[in-house]
């Protein structure tokens, strides 16, 4: 176990040869892997893993490097990722995952966003007076914790497309927990950044050392996940949902006055639903239906821009950022409007896509100045049905969560695309004791004040930005796409497939190139990289951009070239992730 964690412990580009006609089921068919400096891009030709994490990437090569697919290398990675990313993502979460089978063709998602338990109610997150209570204050409060739904997801996708027993996929998992590996820099910062979060609960015995913040290069143990896992391996999915582990998170919920019960837990159940898509100079895309807000404004904003031909501005210029601000303006101000869980309201999807709609909201655009307001529209005239609720204004105090996304493509035609959550970092800061797993703060994602879309009702599920997204050309997935950051997740995405469909760019490019964020005309940010000069003049014309640059998302992605099959796997450099192909010999 010690040559594993110095192997894994840094942060490697890893390509391995193995024999095109070896054996799958032998365990030892790799040759010896070549390493290099770089870990942000890999190329290989048998399967691609790209992730925030190196050691969850490590698992998802082998699982591929032994001739699994691409849904055995993401169930590994996925659990990986509970312990070596427990701030981001987890079995106290949920997300969503999109899968393409290389045998039919067929692009489906399994949906395991966490749902509000049954005492939830619409004013939860209210003082005596009546006025929203502080977000920090809602995200540590046991009311912010919804239904977990990862493992279920999990258990779903095993199902239908895993060919290795799931006791072998969460083995990886098990020992980094139980036998620890040095955290990296950024693990370092954000326990430090959430040492008073995290000091009220029992994740304080985990994370700190005679009560100071683990540092970089410290070894982290976590001996009950690694008990909690290896319940799960022995007994199955289903007894996380049915047990006294069950029993123990409701308990520390409650604890921190919050009203989910052992058996909102036994009742929870995914979703599988069905991608939307659009067309982006001439490229379809699948990407992420409503409870998810991403996919649908993120396809309202590239038809947007699609007309505006923007490759005939520099990549660097002021007019094109200038073009992406407008367009987020626009489709910030249709999500704040009528987004939410289609479980519960009406949601304009056909509308607010619709292309006269389309045309509508882009003549709002000038190219000389800023829409000083920018407003919803109307995408119920291009629909049946009338809109049924209002948007009400909310406390302008929420701060964008953390999550992570990793994808996967295998030799046999299979893709993943998959985001991943607890929403803030550490989540709700809530660490369920004697089983040492983070839980969520998904409910914060629910609007403070009750009345409009997204408002806080019983079994319902937050609003949501992830976006995972797959990109085809002819019917063949081209290219996968997604991050973290919160409502920066859909821009973040958009810009990914705007530097690679519309300025060509090599997916490592397309991911690295600096990114904007704007949701209104009072937040507005941008990447190291964007020119100060650039910066300046967007703001001559009427944009707020401040003064300091700030990373922006992770984007983690994979290019299939249609003609040779060749993967391409990239991460940008926000986190220490890892790109890592297998590589046939030839």
């Amino acid at each position: 176990m010690k040559q594993f964690l110095k192997r894994f412990g840094t942060i490697l580009t890893l390509t391995v040869l193995l024999m095109a006609t070896a054996n799958p089921a032998v365990l030892g068919a790799a040759a010896e892997p070549d390493y290099s400096e770089e870990n942000d891009v890999a190329t290989a030709d048998e399967g691609m893993v790209v992730s925030a994490h190196p050691l969850a990437s490590e698992a998802g090569y082998d699982v591929l490097a032994k001739g699994g697919t691409a849904m055995d290398a993401a169930i590994a990675m996925q659990y990986v990722l509970t312990v070596a990313e427990p701030m981001m993502s987890g079995i106290g979460g949920g997300g969503f995952m999109m899968v393409y089978e290389g045998d039919t063709g067929e692009t489906s998602i399994i949906n395991s966003r966490e749902r509000a338990p049954g005492g939830a109610d619409s004013e939860m997150f209210l003082d005596d007076e009546g006025e929203a209570l502080p977000f920090e204050e809602r995200v540590r409060s046991g009311k912010s914790v919804g239904v977990p739904g990862t493992l279920r997801g999990l258990e779903e996708a095993h199902a239908s497309w895993g060919t290795i027993d799931m006791a072998e996929l969460i083995a990886p998992a098990i020992s980094l927990a139980e036998e620890g590996f040095a955290i990296d820099d950024f693990l370092a910062n954000q326990i430090a950044d959430n040492a008073e979060k995290l000091q009220a609960t029992a994740a304080s015995e985990v994370f700190f050392n005679e009560q100071e913040p683990l540092a970089e290069g410290d070894v982290l143990v976590q001996e009950d996940l690694a008990k909690t896992l290896s319940l799960i391996r022995d007994n199955g999915v289903d007894y996380f949902y049915n047990s006294e582990i069950s029993k123990a998170a409701a308990n520390a919920v409650q604890e921190f006055g919050g009203s989910m019960t052992a058996e909102d837990l036994s009742n929870y159940e995914v979703t599988w639903d069905e991608p939307i898509w659009g067309e982006f100079n001439g490229y379809d895309i699948a990407t992420m239906p409503p409870p998810s807000s991403g996919g649908v404004f993120m396809l309202q904003m590239l038809g947007i821009l699609d007309d505006f031909d923007l490759s005939q501005y520099d990549i660097n210029s002021p007019e094109k950022y200038h073009l992406l601000a407008e367009a987020m303006h626009l489709a910030y101000a249709d999500r704040a409007e009528y987004a939410g869980d289609p479980e519960f309201v009406d949601i304009p999807v056909e509308g607010l896509l619709h292309p006269d709609y389309i045309d509508e909201r882009r003549a709002l655009i000038s190219m000389d100045e800023v829409n000083e307001k920018p407003e919803a529209g109307d995408p119920w005239e291009y629909q049946e049905g009338t809109d049924e609720v209002d948007n009400v204004e909310q406390p302008g105090d929420k701060v964008d969560g953390q999550t992570t996304h990793f994808s996967v493509a295998d030799k046999y035609g299979n893709v993943v695309s998959y985001t991943t959550t607890i929403e803030q970092v550490f989540g709700s800061g809530i660490m369920v004791p004697g089983y040492g797993f983070m839980l969520n703060n998904e409910l914060t994602d629910f609007d403070a004040e009750p009345g409009g879309a997204n408002e806080v009702q019983p079994d319902k599920r937050p609003l949501s930005s992830m976006t995972p997204t797959i990109v085809f050309d002819n019917g063949t997935p081209s290219m996968t796409a997604g991050s973290p950051g919160g409502q920066t997740i859909i821009t973040s995405v958009l810009q990914t497939i705007i530097n690679a469909y519309e300025y060509e760019l090599d997916v490592h490019s397309a991911v690295t190139e600096p990114r904007i964020f704007t949701s209104d005309l009072e937040s507005y940010r941008f990447e190291e990289g964007v020119p100060q000069e650039v910066i300046n003049q967007l703001n001559e014309m009427g944009h707020n951009f401040e003064d300091e640059s700030e990373p922006i998302g992770n984007v983690s992605s994979i290019q299939i070239d249609p003609e040779t099959g060749e993967f391409t796997g990239a991460t940008d450099k926000n986190r220490n992730g890892a790109a890592l192909g297998v590589q046939s010999q030839k």
